[in-house]
């Protein structure tokens, strides 16, 4: 069969009756006859950003000792597998989240609308466009879906925080000062976004025609049946693989759909769990990551910001054995089994991380893997959940940037404002920062340094 001899378009689509199928990076997307210099199929970066709620225990975070030779402590024990590409950034602060005046209440808000824009936010709903949204100005040009925004947390189980509105809490991306961009819970909704045929006008009509069939693949297969026979032995295998994990991520929904449907269980603060939902934490958390990866390999995005929690979360994790919420929990007052509890939920967060970790690592992308063309932000907007302490934040940069980031180290930044790490971030992306100093992260002084090789 020759109809492959040709290089395969890197925007390739596998089309059928409500599905659209983007392809991973194939060999095949790359000419025979191309030089080195030819990048019509190289491997994108991708930026990546995972929010965890309510502060962590400092102490079992943050590693003594700086530098290459840091020691591994107890809440990062699950990341030490990518220790050669982790970096530990300890000192940064988010200082555009202190109180302006007599501002009420906010201590949760202002941290976290200020994580991703440096922006002081106000009371009236004006901050100031994220990190992701301003790299997704650029990447999206180049992509289906600009940016995802995902999470775990209904917004409709959230409270205002005095004289800031809940949406402060329930998101960490911003268009702009005045547009929060809400996150999507329903690993269908997410499916169907990256799947669904983007021709249709009607979702809902979208989503019953989907549903009808056994898989999304069932309409592509005759389609998928001709790409397999006209690529090579290892795009074979990379096809496949990709194929089996979007099997698997379908039938996982499939499993949530059924037991959610048929059970009246009740999810957070006890109202009745949507259909749809994972019926534990981990499996929401580890389907949500599977699309994430998915989106990242099948480059239909190359932005994601994902929220383990909204801020200030009240959720339980009674499959480890913690039936009190996460935010009353965060406010230990130094008791020793608060604390403990507390640090349980810092390592379940961690053990999500480095799950999500080892599929990136995992997935083969070009030349490399998606975890070696990625930045991969992940930290919380409070370093102490107990006293709403937003100086000296948790904060890990994982991946390798496309070979551009050092990993392996432990690197401290006493007093520096985050938002310098996002001008680094920038630099490392190749999006332009220009004005970036004054405008959209005001509390930057400068771009952090020593990050890369």
């Amino acid at each position: 069969m020759t109809i492959f001899r040709r290089a395969i378009p890197r925007r390739t689509f596998l089309r059928g009756v409500g599905t659209t199928l983007a392809l991973p990076l194939l060999d095949s997307m790359v000419p025979a006859f191309a030089g080195a210099l030819d990048t019509t199929a190289k491997p994108a970066v991708r930026l990546s950003t995972v929010f965890s709620p309510n502060g962590r225990i400092m102490k079992k975070w943050t590693p003594a000792s700086e530098g290459a030779g840091f020691e591994i402590t107890p809440t990062l024990e699950p990341m030490a597998p990518f220790r050669d590409q982790l970096l530990v950034l300890s000192g940064l602060n988010i200082k555009a989240a202190d109180a302006v005046g007599n501002e009420p209440g906010g201590v949760h808000a202002r941290p976290a609308a200020a994580f991703l824009t440096g922006i002081h936010p106000k009371p009236g709903g004006a901050v100031g466009i994220s990190l992701d949204q301003v790299v997704a100005k650029e990447f999206g040009k180049q992509t289906q879906l600009a940016s995802l925004e995902l999470g775990l947390d209904s917004p409709e189980i959230a409270s205002d925080d005095g004289s800031y509105s809940a949406y402060y809490m329930n998101t960490i991306s911003w268009r702009s000062g005045t547009t929060p961009l809400p996150v999507e819970i329903n690993p269908r909704a997410v499916f169907e976004r990256m799947f669904g045929d983007s021709d249709s006008t009607d979702p809902a009509e979208r989503l019953r025609r989907v549903r009808k069939q056994r898989s999304i693949l069932d309409s592509v297969t005759e389609s998928v049946a001709r790409l397999l026979g006209g690529v090579g032995p290892s795009d074979r295998v990379k096809l496949s693989e990709y194929l089996d994990s979007i099997r698997d991520i379908e039938r996982r929904i499939q499993v949530a759909e059924k037991d959610t449907a048929s059970s009246k269980e009740q999810g957070q603060s006890g109202m009745e769990r949507p259909v749809g939902i994972p019926t534990t934490f981990e499996e929401h958390a580890k389907l949500m990551f599977d699309l994430q990866v998915v989106a990242f390999q099948s480059d239909l995005t190359r932005v994601i910001t994902f929220m383990l929690g909204r801020e200030q979360t009240d959720r339980n994790y009674r499959e480890i054995g913690i039936p009190d919420g996460h935010h009353p929990l965060s406010h230990h007052k130094e008791v020793a089994e608060n604390i403990a509890q507390v640090e349980q939920i810092d390592l379940y967060h961690s053990k999500m991380f480095a799950y999500y970790l080892e599929k990136m690592k995992a997935t083969p992308d070009g030349d490399g893997t998606l975890l070696d063309h990625s930045v991969i932000l992940y930290g919380s907007s409070l370093s102490d959940g107990n006293f709403h302490i937003h100086n000296d934040v948790p904060i890990l940069l994982v991946g390798g940037g496309a070979g551009q980031i050092k990993g392996g180290r432990h690197l401290r930044y006493p007093g520096l404002p985050l938002s310098n790490l996002y001008l680094a971030m920038l630099d490392i992306l190749k999006v332009p920062a220009e004005g970036y100093l004054d405008s959209k992260f005001s509390d930057a002084t400068g771009k952090l340094e020593h990050l890369s090789l």
